[in-house]
């Protein structure tokens, strides 16, 4: 029976039983132990979640970028940042996903599937992803060349930067500008053409020490600051028919307040600026001193 319940975890909720639950498995027939866990809000989760994989994978076979996503009600974020994220890839050969430790394995699935090249994975923690490379590093001193990727995913990843992980596996500290470091080194490490794939929580400012949530304008100041461009970006929040798009980028929604987790999620895609030709700064600078014939 220990065997069966291991097997019918893995099949059911793709992950191994947890230690206090394995005895409730055990005392149940095999049939009964199928039936509860297909009926578990976990499995509803899951299949939601294949559903939305899926979503973006035609998405991508038909080349459209969708907007105005939307997902259940009792649902989190992650229904909205992974078909985002996913049905804007397009088979670039060389990807990054910082924060894959903790990702969804059936996200991780899905971009090792459609990548043709290998996948990295990049964490402050040690992990295994099928189809996944593992790094242990910090997204704020990567340990990767400049232009060394084409695309970046990094879902709901870099509020935590610089905070209390310990619940990941990581360690505490307090680094305000940690942020604005790692947009930085995702700047550097892209190729000329290459892109990040980003989603945060969002709305009003606020510190849980073990992540900040930030208005979608403070956001876009940091990423201007990091010479990151937007490309395309869309708002999500939480209402009462579930999530849908955002017609105030989700002022003033605090954390927790419609629901388990965030209240709205901000998805953006990000490209390299441009760097001005050696010189063409100090130029620019002397014209606004009023130098020059």
């Amino acid at each position: 029976m220990d065997e069966f319940v291991g097997k019918a975890y893995r099949l059911v909720l793709r992950r191994d039983p947890d230690p206090d639950a394995r005895a409730w498995a055990e005392s149940l027939p095999r049939a009964e132990l199928i039936a509860e866990l297909v009926a578990s809000d976990e499995f509803t989760l899951l299949r939601a979640l294949d559903e939305a994989v899926d979503v973006a994978a035609r998405a991508r076979a038909q080349d459209i970028r969708p907007r105005e996503l939307n997902a259940p009600s009792g649902t989190d974020e992650r229904l909205i940042e992974i078909p985002w994220v996913l049905a804007r890839y397009r088979g670039e050969p060389r990807v990054l996903d910082v924060g894959y430790a903790n990702a969804a394995p059936a996200y991780l699935d899905a971009l090792a599937a459609a990548a043709p090249g290998e996948v990295v994975g990049l964490d402050p923690v040690e992990a295994r992803a099928q189809g996944v490379r593992s790094v242990v590093g910090d997204v704020r001193a990567l340990p990767f060349p400049d232009g060394s990727f084409d695309v970046v995913c990094c879902i709901s990843t870099i509020e935590h930067v610089g905070r209390d992980n310990r619940v990941y596996g990581a360690g505490e500290e307090r680094d305000d500008s940690g942020i604005a470091e790692a947009l930085s080194e995702l700047r550097r490490v892209l190729s000329p053409n290459g892109r990040v794939l980003l989603t945060v929580p969002t709305g009003a400012e606020e510190d849980h020490g073990w992540f900040v949530q930030l208005p979608v304008a403070t956001w876009r100041r940091l990423f201007a600051a990091a010479q990151l461009e937007i490309a395309e970006d869309e708002t999500y929040e939480l209402a009462a028919a579930g999530w849908r798009a955002s017609t105030n980028d989700a002022a003033g929604l605090r954390y927790g307040e419609r629901g388990p987790a965030a209240s709205a999620v901000y998805c953006v895609e990000l490209r390299a600026l441009e760097e001005p030709p050696i010189g063409a700064a100090a130029a620019d600078a002397g014209a606004e001193n009023g130098e020059g014939g």
